[in-house]
């Protein structure tokens, strides 16, 4: 798809989350066309935020990761429990971090040479990621130090929390990555076309194990940031995340076949679910509605996402 194409896709998305905004808008305006409601609405996408531009990346190169809910949550495990035993904020981080990493490149490794499909991977990786979260607490939630809720979880600068300050930054980075360097057009090649990848220098095996890597970086920090919004680890609390990231991801644009997608329409592809829960919880209609509507909403996608297709490929 050209540039062209992918920019007028993302306008036209964009214009369905400007359209659910002014509806929600004039419908409520005393309860949801506040600062205090769309600031909250920000906070609680930032975190899937960070895992769907992740999962960006890797359905680009015509991947998937089912296992970053998993990761997240063991992440968080792996830093409370760091945090708790040496007392350090900053080896919690890093604990997060580095587990995070590991686990993604494990992904990334057995997708890109151990030639094994990435969704039996990282299905696999899912279980496992959470099956150790599980033995290491038990099945019971741990708690946050008390510093790092009181003070990264609720900490603001210009009256917006830090947390969405970082996820947007680091989003942001990505975005412009993906977009505008070599790192950017090697993942959009190896998703377009592997073997055609590989035969133009591409080292396509690095760069998948890269890719992974990186996906399950952001999910590792996610799971750190979220044990300091929500001050536990929330181990049962993260179950459908990898959906979550993954239609997201979709409803932006992105290509389940690979090779076509954006950052700036993932960004949209999150907030669109976001704020039709928002909107249907002010008001008042069961939110079991909203996993109807955007249900609904990734059918459509793929489906003109495959129309699409077709029509290039005549």
């Amino acid at each position: 798809m050209s540039g062209r194409l992918l920019s007028a896709q993302v306008f036209w998305i964009g214009l369905v989350l400007v359209g659910l905004l002014a509806a929600f808008a004039l419908l409520r305006p005393a309860s949801f066309a506040t600062p205090f409601n769309l600031l909250n609405l920000v906070s609680d996408a930032a975190i899937l935020l960070l895992l769907a531009t992740g999962m960006t990346y890797v359905i680009i190169t015509a991947g998937i990761d089912l296992s970053v809910g998993g990761v997240l949550v063991f992440s968080a495990v792996a830093a409370a429990l760091t945090a708790e035993a040496t007392g350090s904020l900053l080896l919690g981080a890093a604990a997060a971090v580095l587990s995070g990493l590991g686990w993604g490149l494990l992904n990334g490794v057995l997708v890109a040479h151990g030639r094994i499909p990435a969704l039996i991977v990282t299905l696999g990786t899912l279980g496992m990621s959470l099956g150790a979260a599980l033995l290491l607490t038990g099945g019971v939630d741990l708690r946050a130090p008390g510093e790092l809720n009181l003070g990264l979880g609720l900490a603001r600068w210009l009256g917006v929390p830090h947390l969405v300050w970082i996820c947007g930054a680091i989003t942001a980075v990505l975005g412009f990555a993906l977009a505008r360097t070599r790192f950017g057009r090697h993942t959009y090649a190896i998703g377009s076309n592997a073997e055609a990848a590989r035969r133009a220098g591409v080292r396509v095996g690095r760069h998948l194990v890269t890719v992974y890597g990186l996906a399950g970086l952001l999910a590792g920090l996610a799971g750190y940031l979220s044990l300091a919004k929500y001050g536990i680890t929330g181990v049962s609390a993260h179950s459908t995340d990898n959906l979550q990231a993954i239609a997201a991801v979709v409803i932006g644009g992105t290509s389940l076949f690979g090779g076509v997608g954006t950052v700036a329409g993932t960004v949209i592809g999150v907030f669109i679910p976001a704020v039709l829960q928002n909107g249907f919880q002010i008001l008042g209609v069961r939110p079991f509605w909203q996993q109807v509507v955007v249900g609904a909403v990734l059918i459509a996608a793929v489906y003109a996402d495959q129309r699409q297709r077709a029509r290039r490929d005549q």
